[in-house]
């Protein structure tokens, strides 16, 4: 792949990108966590100065659309402790099993999570990672590898963990306490050899990536695409409730946003645009579903908003040929095919899952990704 340019243009709290519907600021969670406070924050930031909605991405983060005053939604993330450093912040891309330490799984991540977040920070050169990089911590479910981080964890059964890149399986093995030192080394050699590429998949060799470590295992293994969002009411090993809600077209109105946050719970967004509302007693996990549901958020593992995505498309994008939410909407009030589906206003094919059937706008409709 050519580029252009070193650097891709991602959007953070800090660098905004200009859309057709004003500017997008994106918000990274590192493993997708956020309190109910830092949720009650973006809403009401979304709600003073956005679009009065939030965005949730596949990579787990929060976007606000339509921001007239970028300035205050980046003193807003500031003050609610969303931005611990203003150098790094576009290299926080950290993606972990959502569920981890709590239902399943082989390890419990979120303490990677931390690891991982605070070591990439006091990483120099990792200021320059692009903001297309990112990481995977899967805690042996199989959920975040199949998604194919460029640099990726997965837990084992015994207790090593495997290293894998662009989700293939490298073959080398690692105790947990050196995990988190060897994703930063990998970082850092992408960092100094990538010249303009913004992903590992994009480099013509990943050897110089893995001087120095040793393969243990066969290489080779590609990770299965195979979760979907855990919606609904999920018991807890230490049986409270975690309330899964997936999200539709992963856009959250900032009053929704405002109910989740009242239950004062810690959360979790997802890479499949969902929320996990955690560690509720039964009662009150009973009384927040029976507030949520007619918000509009998903509790059903079986609504085809589980399997219906869609760019930002028209009026917001500028390159879109389609209002693709409002195709995708219409599909699934009128009965969309089984299987995954994801609608994308042009060739660029923003949010594409690594998974199932990628429909692009055209003058004339739309057309498979990949076919005349």
């Amino acid at each position: 792949m050519t580029r252009t340019r070193d650097q891709d243009a991602c959007p953070s709290a800090l660098q905004v990108h200009q859309a057709a519907d004003g500017a997008l600021v994106r918000v990274r969670l590192p493993g997708g966590m956020i309190s109910a406070a830092q949720l009650g924050a973006l809403a009401t930031v979304a709600t003073e100065v956005g679009s009065g909605a939030l965005e949730l991405t596949s990579r787990g983060s929060v976007q606000l659309r339509g921001v007239t005053d970028p300035a205050v939604v980046a003193d807003a993330v500031a003050a609610a402790g969303l931005l611990p450093s203003a150098s790094h912040e576009r290299a926080r891309n950290i993606v972990a099993s959502p569920l981890s330490g709590r239902v399943g799984g082989l390890a419990d991540v979120r303490p990677w999570v931390g690891a991982l977040d605070t070591a990439i920070q006091r990483a120099p050169t990792l200021a320059e990672l692009p903001g297309r990089f990112w990481f995977g911590l899967d805690d042996g479910r199989g959920d975040v590898s199949g998604l194919r981080a460029d640099a990726g964890l997965e837990a084992l059964p015994g207790g090593d963990v495997a290293l894998l890149l662009a989700g293939v399986d490298t073959g080398v093995r690692l105790a947990p306490d050196t995990a988190i030192t060897a994703l930063v080394t990998i970082a850092e050699r992408f960092a100094e050899i990538r010249g303009n590429r913004w992903r590992v998949t994009e480099l013509d060799d990943i050897e110089p990536l893995l001087a120095g470590f040793t393969r243990t295992a066969p290489a080779g293994r590609v990770a299965p695409a195979t979760a979907v969002a855990a919606v609904g009411w999920l018991t807890q090993t230490d049986e409270r409730i975690t309330l899964g809600a997936a999200v539709p077209l992963g856009v959250l109105p900032a009053r929704t946003a405002e109910f989740l946050a009242a239950i004062e719970a810690p959360m979790v967004i997802t890479p499949w645009r969902s929320v996990l509302v955690c560690d509720l007693e039964e009662g009150v996990a009973d009384l927040s579903l029976r507030v949520l549901a007619p918000q509009g958020l998903v509790f059903d593992q079986d609504s085809p908003w589980l399997s219906v995505s869609a760019c930002v498309g028209s009026p917001g994008c500028s390159r879109s040929l389609a209002d693709v939410r409002g195709d995708a909407i219409e599909a699934v009030e009128t009965g969309v095919p089984a299987g995954r589906r994801h609608y994308v206003g042009c060739e660029r094919a923003c949010g594409s899952p690594v998974d199932g059937e990628v429909l692009v706008a055209t003058p004339d409709g739309y057309r498979p990704r990949n076919r005349p």
